[in-house]
């Protein structure tokens, strides 16, 4: 995609490339490429000094002038600080009525039902085959009101699924179920993410945030702003929250948040946040799953849930049961490089000789300064430990399956009774 350019800050002596991150291109914004949606932050970022790029047809900011994609990963990772991310590009959507759970679960392995109000898991829509169609979180705000958070290169597949899903509720069964899909002109959606999150938001809420446990969310008014949603969850490995905003007040939200007294809290952009997620062992839709995949061959069969199993009612329910029963023939694994330069989606993994897989995501890691990566490999090579060849542009290089993630989760658990 053109990702050509060089970072400024260093890494293990050595410059990281922008080009090793996937997923953006990194070269001028073009006439054509203007067509790309705005988020209502986008005047803030550029204010701010973001290099902004097309990505899923929004103009968002990569990085940010003020430091590089390493030294903004490291930002987020370290005590006392955070990062803000603008994520007002994916689709947040209210899903109500009396028969509101009834009719989502139709298209989730998630056991929605057994959510506790004011609690949400992550969770994929799933086709009759088991495949992915997308990865999403759901909020059960009460038992007749939903909040979900999907993809934004997914947006116009999950908007349609869902609307057909709540169609045939009301005309087929006469049920009691709507819908509203919010365009980053009407909610914005601001990613705090960092050991320091807590602090900055605190002083900028009467919620009381150590209440707050990772994956619940709640309403607040923030800086001033009401009809906000705080949720704790991220995309990163770290603490953190995602705050829905009315979209003419999300770039006040965040500048109250950059003048934080409490923490030191900077923007970022789309690189720290893709090289964060896969340190993090987290998936990103169209790379690392997608429609040939299923939830046991990207080694998350925690999200089918248990009386979702027993119900067998989801979609796919029979390839995937299936294979929790009988097992897959490859699997989703981490890779740590010990040499050579980062690995690419698309890079094949071999292990005595023989193809036994490919990559699907891969880049420096800041936190552990080496390469990581995942990808799919033959069920017998699963283990970690395992000793694997990637060969890039026709020379091999030697790696190793690893556990994922890569570095340790900080999220803000409720204490165990």
């Amino acid at each position: 995609m053109g990702l050509t350019k060089f970072l400024s800050s260093r890494l293990v002596g050595k410059q990281l490339q922008i080009k090793n991150f996937a997923c953006f291109s990194t070269s001028p914004v073009t006439a054509q490429e203007e067509r790309g949606q705005k988020t209502s932050l986008y005047d803030f970022h550029v204010s701010q000094g973001g290099k902004i790029v097309n990505f899923a047809g929004y103009l968002l900011p990569v990085q940010y002038s003020d430091q590089g994609i390493a030294a903004s990963h490291v930002h987020t990772r370290t005590p006392g600080c955070a990062s803000i991310f603008d994520v007002s590009h994916m689709l947040q959507t209210h899903i109500t009525g009396k028969h509101a759970i009834e009719c989502f679960e139709t298209l989730t392995t998630a056991d929605i039902q057994g959510l506790q109000k004011g609690s949400g898991s992550l969770t994929v829509f799933t086709n009759q085959n088991g495949g992915i169609l997308d990865d999403l979180i759901v909020s059960r705000v009460d038992s007749d009101f939903l909040y979900v958070v999907s993809n934004a290169a997914r947006k116009e597949h999950d908007s349609q699924l869902i609307k057909e899903a709540v169609e045939h509720f009301r005309t087929a069964k006469n049920k009691d179920v709507n819908v509203q899909f919010f365009d980053p002109s009407e909610r914005a959606l601001l990613a705090l993410q960092g050991p320091g999150a807590q602090a900055a938001l605190q002083t900028l809420t009467k919620m009381n945030l150590s209440k707050l446990y990772f994956m619940t969310t709640t309403e607040a008014e923030v800086a001033g702003v009401k009809d906000c949603r705080i949720t704790r969850c991220g995309y990163t490995g770290e603490d953190g929250f995602e705050i829905s905003i009315p979209a003419d007040r999300g770039s006040a939200v965040a500048a109250a948040l950059l003048e934080s007294k409490t923490a030191n809290i900077k923007m970022a952009g789309l690189g720290a946040r893709d090289s964060l997620r896969l340190e993090a062992g987290m998936c990103l839709y169209g790379s690392d799953i997608d429609t040939t995949t299923t939830p046991i061959e990207a080694a998350l069969a925690w999200l089918v849930a248990k009386r979702r199993r027993d119900e067998r009612d989801f979609p796919g329910a029979n390839v995937i049961l299936d294979q929790l029963k009988n097992g897959v023939t490859r699997r989703r694994v981490g890779i740590r490089m010990t040499s050579g330069p980062p690995a690419r989606h698309g890079v094949t993994i071999h292990a005595n000789g023989d193809k036994i897989g490919e990559i699907t995501s891969g880049c420096p890691s800041p936190s552990i300064a080496g390469n990581v990566a995942m990808g799919y490999v033959k069920e017998e090579f699963k283990k970690p430990g395992t000793a694997v060849e990637l060969k890039i542009r026709d020379k091999f290089f030697k790696a190793e399956i690893s556990k994922m993630p890569f570095v340790k989760s900080n999220y803000y658990q409720k204490p165990k009774e």
